[in-house]
């Protein structure tokens, strides 16, 4: 499967993959520093682990399940950066979630950091001249993704499953009301092509956006401007700034949506935003507060996003623009 990249919003595609490394459009995204996993700072320390039950994901979780007594697990169903098939790429931001009580299904496998197997070099063609722009009137042709949108769906489902399966660690403890959808770039697309599942109570869409009608057949990145009508739940998106290369199309989907409550925080950081800061840095917080809020009714975390005093309102680090939302 080869893909064309036409011009983007008077951006040539060609600038955009030399902007992002292709992390954007279906190529592995940078993995997480070296060095060991991160617990959180929630209160269940975190692990993850590939489960044999869902082939091709990787699952984060409270490493001890039973200290979370009564309250249950929620769901997040998670795209990674580049739709790559590392599911370890973002692992200090998921890490930093499930720490927080909830399941994160990251689709791919572990492929950076530890649990990853041995990598070897890419061997360079010898005289290799480096990568530049297609000859004039040729395409750009770029892989086919190594993840899909279905991955997401499968991770919810697999979710639901092991909650009444007889004998699974989550039976009875997962809470079917409280599933998210989320992602990064690319697996941001994917997320918001899942949002529209019924199941689906929430959305966190992380430096990513759709692009104009028209525009875009990028593998993993052609959901058209329409599937925005089929959101229905309060999303939020979390963007890098100005010089987030989503920035503009993300901004674009918040304008369209007026049919759901709808937020934007952006914080200037760029397209990489936070993911490798220990913990998962600043969007990390903001993603837990909106899950808490949203999937819990978390009043401490719905105070930093509602009311002109809001949290985020007040944190210079961040700007904060809201539809529907007091």
């Amino acid at each position: 499967m080869t893909t064309r990249i036409p011009a983007l919003r008077g951006i040539t595609a060609f600038t955009l993959l030399a902007t992002l490394g292709a992390t954007a459009f279906g190529q592995a995204p940078p993995a997480a520093p070296a060095g060991p996993d991160t617990p959180g700072t929630g209160p269940y320390p975190a692990m993850k682990e590939a489960d044999a039950s869902l082939p091709d994901h990787v699952v984060y979780r409270p490493a001890n399940i039973g200290a979370m007594g009564k309250q249950k697990l929620g769901v997040v169903a998670w795209g990674n950066g580049g739709c790559s098939d590392d599911a370890a790429s973002t692992r200090f931001h998921l890490l930093e979630l499930a720490s927080h009580g909830y399941l994160v299904i990251a689709s791919g496998k572990i492929l950076s950091g530890p649990g990853a197997p041995p990598r070897p070099a890419p061997a360079a063609a010898p005289n290799a001249a480096p990568p530049g722009p297609p000859p004039a009137g040729q395409p750009r042709v770029l892989p086919p993704p190594k993840t899909t949108a279905a991955q997401l769906t499968q991770a919810i489902d697999w979710a639901l499953k092991e909650n009444g399966r007889s004998g699974s660690p989550y039976q009875g403890r997962i809470d079917p009301k409280a599933i998210a959808v989320s992602g990064f770039s690319c697996g941001g697309v994917q997320a918001i092509a899942t949002a529209k599942d019924p199941r689906v109570a929430t959305a966190v869409f992380q430096n990513t956006g759709l692009f104009d009608a028209g525009g875009n057949t990028m593998p993993g990145m052609d959901v058209p401007k329409e599937a925005l009508k089929d959101i229905h739940t309060p999303v939020i998106y979390i963007l890098g700034g100005e010089k987030d290369i989503a920035y503009k199309n993300g901004m674009d989907d918040f304008q369209r949506i007026n049919h759901v409550p709808v937020a934007t925080a952006n914080i200037d950081k760029g397209h990489g935003g936070t993911y490798f800061e220990p913990n998962g840095g600043a969007a990390a917080q903001v993603a837990v507060a909106w899950l808490q809020w949203q999937l819990r009714g978390d009043a401490k975390a719905k105070a930093m996003f509602v009311g002109k005093d809001c949290g985020l309102c007040k944190d210079p680090q961040w700007k904060l623009e809201k539809k529907k939302i007091p």
